[in-house]
């Protein structure tokens, strides 16, 4: 197969397949030969903080409190193009952890050339309830503390920080499952306050009621959920959703034993089709190394050539699909 790829918007222009005898030798100039060569999509991260680096380093409160805006925004420009060298094009960016909206102002960077670096679909702050997503202090006195969530309640609530989170032009809303206050009424407001706008929708959910309440609010992928349980798995199937379980940042967060029930709960996701995509998160692995999160997938016993479909296919239908409007992750013709 060859392709035909536009030099200025790196587009795929056009497919075509024809016989190796019929390539005239020597190539002409513009043509690469990559015939001894695996071609494939850029790679997607479906699960990113640009603005946070290896735990391994500094801790992420740590990060959060004591590392200056300018040293975090530096951070994320490094990280982006370290992401790019490593060979993904395509970041999915949820949540800046401390760093207000400052997501946007890279994503724009990039797409306008004044820095290189990987595509960015972005969601600004996290939507959490009150309190829910904070970091914690006794002493509040005379201290500025980052804010890591646009905290809401209720139906009304959450509508008006969906709202406020497309304002500041957000890509994909994120909030957060795991809280008691989070019931499914607002869940399912969240979902349909982003959907109206096209927007896709992500929930951090790792316990199974948190999982099957955001799954049947109809949101479009779930990220960690690495609680192993069989209801779950079928909920998620039965609503088409895409399990994003961020293996990296479970490897050395939690004892072994737990690693291998992730290993199993992913495998058995695979199992019943539901669509995986390739997050790392942030912690063990820095940026640009990735790849850790495919090793660990095909680790889990999914085939190597799903664990592609996850790193490319599934990432960009994670970013939104055709709602996002561009089209990445797969060699066809746009």
């Amino acid at each position: 197969m060859s392709l035909l790829v536009s030099p200025i918007t790196g587009l795929v222009l056009r497919t075509l397949t024809r016989p190796s005898a019929s390539l005239p030798a020597p190539l002409p100039t513009s043509d690469i030969d990559l015939t001894h060569l695996v071609v494939l999509p850029g790679l997607v991260d479906a699960h990113t903080h640009i603005f946070l680096h290896a735990y391994a380093e500094t801790s992420a409160i740590d990060q959060m409190l004591h590392e200056s805006r300018v040293e975090r925004t530096l951070r994320a420009a490094n990280h982006c193009m370290s992401a790019l060298l490593a060979g993904y094009t395509t970041y999915r960016d949820l949540g800046t952890e401390g760093m207000g909206e400052s997501d946007i102002g890279i994503r724009n960077a990039i797409n306008r050339g004044i820095i290189p670096g990987s595509r960015l679909f972005v969601a600004t702050n996290q939507i959490a309830s009150s309190r829910g997503y904070v970091i914690p202090s006794e002493n509040g006195s005379n201290l500025t503390i980052p804010r890591l969530a646009d905290e809401a309640d209720g139906v009304d609530g959450v509508r008006a920080a969906v709202r406020r989170r497309l304002g500041a032009g957000a890509d994909i809303i994120r909030f957060y499952a795991d809280q008691e206050k989070r019931v499914f009424g607002s869940m399912k407001a969240i979902v349909d306050e982003a959907h109206e706008s096209d927007c896709p929708v992500a929930a951090h959910a790792s316990s199974p009621v948190a999982v099957m309440r955001a799954a049947r609010a109809g949101l479009d992928t779930i990220e960690h959920g690495q609680d192993p349980s069989q209801e779950v798995l079928t909920v998620m199937k039965e609503v088409g959703m895409i399990f994003v379980p961020t293996l990296t940042v479970m490897e050395e967060e939690v004892p072994g034993y737990v690693i291998v029930e992730m290993y199993e709960h992913t495998f058995n996701a695979y199992k019943v089709v539901i669509k995986l995509a390739c997050g790392g998160d942030i912690g063990p692995v820095a940026h640009g190394e990735n790849v850790r999160k495919l090793e660990l997938m095909i680790a889990a016993e999914i085939p190597v050539k799903e664990v592609l479909t996850a790193a490319t296919l599934h990432g960009w239908e994670s970013c939104g699909g055709l709602r996002c409007r561009r089209k990445f992750g797969l060699l066809e013709e746009g």
